[in-house]
């Protein structure tokens, strides 16, 4: 599949691990099952990242796109 727009990639990233950050630095990552226009973010599996390190299990999340600074796909 080509990339012709910013939501391609992220369609491309559904079901494997993403790396998101937040515009207060905190950092999330969890398998993407969905997303909107809007860029809020549901996450499976997710974690909570601080200093590179794991320090939460969260389960499922949603994450308000507005909030949002970027979205990383793993590779896979």
């Amino acid at each position: 599949m080509e990339i012709t727009k910013p939501l391609d990639a992220l369609n491309m990233a559904k079901n494997t691990k993403v790396l998101a950050e937040l515009k207060n630095g905190s950092q999330f990552v969890g398998t993407l099952r969905a997303f909107d226009i809007h860029l809020n973010i549901v996450f499976d599996d997710a974690q909570e990242i601080i200093d590179g390190e794991i320090k939460r299990n969260l389960g499922r999340i949603l994450l308000r796109g507005d909030t949002v600074l970027l979205l990383s796909p793993q590779k896979k």
